[in-house]
């Protein structure tokens, strides 16, 4: 795995605010690999080697500081979770080290991005604005963005409001090419099985968290 680029400070930043209202329960909560979803992306975002992390929090968000690892980041709990996650993106602009000269966005409920996918897109962003994963079926997370484009990344609304933005500026994004389809994330129950069948694991309890996926 190619390592993070020395010369520039990068942090990671990982959205896990979503209020999972589909799922029917807190969806960062959920069993995964012997921890929680949220958890396990955390730690992927910690192999990688970021000089930051900063994790967005809003729906359930005490019983996620109580129940998730957070060791080693900065949280940041979006009151305004439910406007979408653009809304936690602004947040954690103010969490951001001043150092900072790229954001890597991640999802919090996207357990299949790997450290070496997170490398990649670093390294195939080159001296580009803006940097998303070239999945064999499509565009996905993670997305890279350059201190340039920060004062953007703070007027974005609604969910889409990230992708609208590589549509405006689509000169300047670099396409970064990522083996196999675009990772799943865990909208509902159904998702939640794929991931667990993908990972080979079952639907079991979480390590200090007794609750089970709603059927």
């Amino acid at each position: 795995m190619q390592p993070l680029p020395a010369e520039s400070f990068v942090t990671g930043l990982v959205l896990g605010a979503g209020g999972s209202k589909r799922l029917g329960q807190a969806k960062q909560l959920l069993p995964y690999r012997g921890g929680t979803l949220l958890g396990h992306v955390l730690g992927v975002a910690r192999s990688a080697g970021f000089d930051q992390i900063i994790a967005a929090l809003g729906g359930a968000a005490d019983e996620v500081q109580a129940f998730v690892d957070l060791a080693g980041t900065d949280v940041v709990v979006n009151h305004a979770y439910g406007s979408g996650c653009s809304s936690s993106i602004a947040a954690a602009l103010g969490a951001l080290d001043e150092r900072c000269e790229v954001i890597v966005l991640m999802l919090g409920d996207q357990p299949g991005v790997s450290a070496a996918t997170l490398a990649a897109l670093c390294a195939g962003r080159g001296d580009a604005p803006l940097a998303v994963c070239r999945y064999e079926d499509g565009r996905g997370h993670p997305i890279a963005f350059a201190r340039s484009v920060f004062s953007e990344l703070a007027e974005l609304h609604g969910d889409r409001g990230v992708w609208r933005l590589l549509d405006r500026r689509s000169s300047d994004v670099a396409e970064v090419a990522i083996e196999g389809p675009v990772p799943r994330d865990v909208d509902t129950p159904e998702d939640y099985r794929a991931v667990l069948a993908e990972a080979g694991a079952g639907v079991s309890t979480a390590a200090g968290h007794p609750e089970q996926i709603h059927r």
